[in-house]
């Protein structure tokens, strides 16, 4: 009699965990913040989880980029070869950053054309990503454009506030390389 107890008493709309998860973690990404809980629930529907093991290889530089990942536990770094490395030798490879849960990458290729990946990321740890890929992105567009505006609106944002940041250093390593040639 219990076990047709609780069959009786389940609670069908309760949330999954996976689902309360994606919704948590989508929430707290500037990308999705202004979402209401119905579109965001409608976007946790669309994304894709994925875990990866220690040291695998979640795209490589070079690559055609699909779309971007948001970390939901463990850890990234992002690559980039050391191009100056003699050809047949071993290739080295540069830590640019190291990603946490709640970071995200990859964005670009989210508006890219056909981009081609600018370096490369790998799990550090056992990791869980949420993948966005430019397909989900056109899918949000065409079935809920609200939303889909709100998304593409905060992606412009990010992009834009990513290449303020690129000028900048840009323009502090040229009046570094401008002392360091006034000295010589």
């Amino acid at each position: 009699m219990a076990i047709m107890t609780s069959f009786m008493w389940k609670n069908y709309f309760r949330h999954t965990t996976k689902e309360k998860e994606i919704t948590t973690v989508l929430k707290e990404n500037i990308l999705f913040q202004d979402l209401t809980g119905r579109q965001l629930k409608f976007v946790s529907k669309i994304v894709h989880l994925r875990k990866y093991h220690s040291s695998e290889i979640i795209f490589r530089q070079g690559e055609a980029g699909v779309g971007m990942y948001i970390v939901v536990s463990g850890a990234v770094s992002i690559k980039l070869e050391d191009s100056s490395a003699a050809p047949g030798s071993e290739k080295n490879e540069i830590v640019i950053v190291s990603m946490s849960p709640g970071d995200f990458f990859g964005e670009l290729t989210l508006v890219e054309e056909s981009g081609k990946r600018s370096a490369a990321a790998v799990a550090d740890e056992e990791t869980t990503l949420i993948g966005f890929f430019k397909p989900d992105l056109l899918k949000i567009i065409e079935r809920n454009p609200t939303t889909g505006i709100k998304i593409s609106l905060r992606l412009g944002e990010v992009l834009g506030r990513r290449l303020k940041e690129t000028n900048e250093r840009v323009s502090k390593l040229e009046e570094k390389l401008e002392r360091y040639r006034l000295k010589k």
